[in-house]
């Protein structure tokens, strides 16, 4: 059993697949409490869920995507049988992750992407990265920063230079501010950043279930 917050049907709103029509399944608890978190009600609640109950709600839609998200979901160990169960119905998966645990169980299956953050000095969490991580990632996952102020932008231009990744590294501005000014940064420094929005905050707004 999954102690699960929500379910829905979306676009992906912010990780590699942004834009793409996307069944979610975010997951209760999480062990970090970051300054900025827009989901601070994953921190506890939800209801039990049994893995094939999601698998058969995953299959209601047609999308062949679907995101595992939180909260952080690695703290529920039966994450690890739903994401194998998904890969036995040949879904591909996105898992959302803070970094802050070890990824080396995570499936390493070609429809496996892992969107992983590492948390910056304004997050007040950058104690529980663990950089060791960055070498379990593949070139088809994605490395995230999260960058609220110069400080942040620093630190993550020393976090990438220090920990070299052959995947995309994902620069996206906290809370949506100061989308242009970072985008207008990595384009005079001509850095090999992606930089990406939360695009569902911008559709919808500050809304729970999009």
């Amino acid at each position: 059993m999954l102690t699960v917050i929500e379910t829905f049907y979306s676009i992906e709103g912010e990780g590699p697949l942004i834009g793409v029509p996307t069944f979610f399944i975010r997951l209760s608890g999480c062990n970090l409490r970051c300054e900025w978190c827009d989901s601070k009600y994953t921190y506890s609640g939800g209801e039990k869920r049994t893995i094939e109950s999601l698998v058969d709600e995953a299959s209601e839609y047609k999308s062949k995507f679907v995101c595992i998200t939180g909260g952080e979901p690695l703290i529920q160990k039966e994450v690890y049988p739903l994401m194998y169960k998904l890969l036995d119905k040949e879904y591909k998966i996105i898992l959302e992750t803070s970094g802050s645990i070890s990824i080396e169980d995570v499936p390493t299956d070609d429809n496996v992407i892992i969107s992983m953050d590492i948390k910056t000095p304004s997050s007040n969490m950058v104690q529980h990265n663990i950089y060791e991580n960055i070498e379990l990632l593949a070139e088809k996952d994605y490395l995230k920063f999260v960058i609220s102020d110069e400080k942040d932008y620093l630190f993550s231009k020393s976090i990438v230079e220090k920990y070299p990744f052959d995947g995309e590294v994902i620069f996206q501005p906290e809370g949506g501010k100061n989308l242009k000014e970072l985008t207008e940064k990595v384009l005079k420094e001509r850095l090999n950043i992606r930089v990406l929005p939360q695009l569902h905050k911008l559709i919808w707004g500050d809304r729970r279930g999009v």
